[in-house]
């Protein structure tokens, strides 16, 4: 069966980026079926830039989400991303796919990504959420963000059409990046990424609100997600060391805390908590002995 690939790219002020991303998703040696870009209340130029490039990309649908006028200062955290993404989802209807992709719109792809990615899939029928792997320019260089083999980037994750109705969707939830894989592997499925297909994330991380905002955020997407207190501690001591030091592992720490202490709602599934703490307890095994 030909691969059909779709692709729904939530975006908010990527006036900075969002042409580069155009056209290189335009330049796909296995271009995607279709790509829904859903403006979600851009205040810059971005959704002028979606407008104008429109007419060049003929797989491409541009929509603006409709807004309530209330603003938030981290909209990563009221999960903002997946919730475009499933009004995307729902503007484009009836369509036939094969596989369904999310994009950002600060991520630029080399001419075969999708070609090499949909080959990885094709070799691995159990494969159901895959990417590749990011670099992002520093002075004088460019830098690969290290994420664990199991893990796939939120930014530009592809899902198999299979998985995606397995897991029930995206969840609009903070932590949605990390539940879906979860749901993934319970049902069967691999998770992972692959070192040698390489894009260009042209803006940090969770940097939009700031390196230790992001920090606690990622503290209360492990408490969501049912992490346990043993595995949060020993992340903590790990993300200590990154930059800056210290202080983003005691963020870290005190995201998943102040979480617990506010009764943050988790994912509200017994079978997915004893699955997840069981992953996390077989990897804390692996690493004591090595392997």
């Amino acid at each position: 069966m030909r691969a059909r690939v779709l692709i729904i790219s939530p975006v908010r002020n990527e006036s900075a980026n969002i042409e580069r991303t155009v056209r290189a998703v335009a330049a796909q040696t296995c271009p995607p079926a279709a790509w829904i870009v859903v403006d979600d209340g851009s205040t810059d130029d971005t959704l002028d830039i979606l407008r104008a490039l429109g007419p060049d990309v003929a797989f491409l649908q541009v929509h603006a989400r409709p807004q309530d006028g209330t603003t938030v200062p981290d909209r990563l955290a009221i999960a903002a991303a997946p919730r475009a993404f499933n009004y995307g989802l729902s503007a484009l209807g009836e369509f036939d796919f094969t596989h369904v992709a999310k994009l950002d719109g600060d991520i630029e792809l080399p001419p075969d990504y999708l070609e090499r990615l949909l080959e990885r899939f094709g070799a691995d029928p159990l494969l159901g959420i895959a990417c590749g792997n990011l670099v992002e320019p520093r002075p004088g260089r460019m830098e690969i963000l290290p994420i664990p083999r199991h893990h796939v980037h939120g930014a530009l994750k592809c899902y198999t059409r299979g998985c995606f109705d397995a897991i029930g969707g995206i969840q609009e939830r903070l932590g949605w990046d990390t539940i879906d894989e979860t749901y993934a592997r319970m049902r069967g499925y691999a998770t992972r990424n692959f070192d040698e297909i390489v894009a260009v994330h042209h803006r940090p991380l969770g940097s939009a609100d700031g390196t230790l905002r992001g920090r606690a955020r990622h503290g209360r997407c492990a408490y969501i997600a049912h992490f346990s207190p043993v595995w949060v501690t020993l992340r903590s001591l790990k993300i200590a060391r990154s930059r800056p030091r210290v202080m983003s592992g005691v963020a870290f720490l005190y995201g998943y805390v102040m979480a617990a202490a506010r009764r943050t709602e988790q994912v509200p599934d017994p079978e997915f908590r004893r699955y997840a703490r069981a992953e996390l307890r077989g990897r804390m095994r692996r690493a004591i002995v090595g392997h």
